[in-house]
């Protein structure tokens, strides 16, 4: 059996009991209820809070939970509200759509899948929840990049590679793509990410109206596009899909 590795224990430790009981706490009170030495404990605190997790009272000197533990707390609830949200419909846009659909959110330079719907048919397929796309590239992607402001700034200072002949990477022309996505309410993928494969996608708001993700089909070109371009009914679909997630979410005006 693996071993634990202990100074992570004791950082679990220390967080979780930052995160019960009193607001605030002195390094001696850390350090005695969990049993270390004042030295092992300002370590670990001091690690912590470089990365954000524990911040310090600059008067007390006191440590409390930090913005960015909060943040990724926030952010689990968040995307787990929006899968259970988005079950029911992405189901639907498969089924309607003969297509598999992908949920997305911005994650590390880059989009994270957190739903995958199988294309109803026989073929063999493989679940690529977890699974990281580009965001210059991809419909996904594009759509985040033109409706989240953090996503937009990640995607200029990344390096946007080439993968296809069809991919877009100066910056200028990439800012064309995204006031393009946003006048028309959706991004296209036609082989700029995979050769032979197209996908279309479009974006799902909150109750403040703030972009949370981006939902899309992804196929062969053949199937999604006509004349090389993605099919009107199945952009319509997509986006009618966006529109009641982010009604369930509690969007006003979707």
């Amino acid at each position: 059996m693996a071993r634990n590795i202990q100074s992570l224990e004791r950082a679990a430790a220390m967080l979780r009991l930052l995160g019960g009981g009193e607001r605030r706490l002195g390094l001696s009170d850390i350090a005695s209820s969990l049993g270390l030495a004042k030295g092992t404990a300002h370590g670990i605190l001091r690690t912590l809070q470089q990365e954000g997790f524990v911040e310090q009272d600059d008067i007390s000197g006191r440590y409390q939970l930090g913005a960015e533990l909060l943040r990724l707390g926030t952010t689990y609830l968040d995307v787990h509200e929006l899968r259970a949200r988005a079950l029911v419909w992405t189901d639907d846009l498969a089924r309607s759509s003969g297509e598999s659909v992908y949920l997305g959110v911005l994650h590390q330079q880059g989009v994270l899948i957190v739903h995958h719907v199988f294309r109803p048919d026989d073929s063999r397929q493989v679940l690529e929840i977890g699974a990281m796309q580009p965001l210059h590239s991809t419909a996904l992607g594009k759509v985040l990049s033109a409706y989240d402001p953090v996503a937009h700034s990640e995607v200029l200072e990344a390096d946007r590679k080439p993968f296809t002949d069809r991919t877009v990477c100066d910056a200028d022309a990439f800012e064309h793509v995204l006031d393009v996505t946003r006048a028309r309410g959706y991004a296209a993928d036609v082989e700029e990410t995979w050769e032979g494969v197209a996908s279309v996608a479009a974006p799902i708001h909150d109750r403040r109206r703030m972009p949370v993700g981006a939902v899309g089909i992804t196929g062969a070109v053949e199937r999604l596009c006509r004349e090389d371009e993605v099919r009107p009914e199945l952009i319509a679909a997509v986006r009618d899909c966006a529109r009641a997630v982010s009604r369930d979410l509690g969007a006003a005006r979707f």
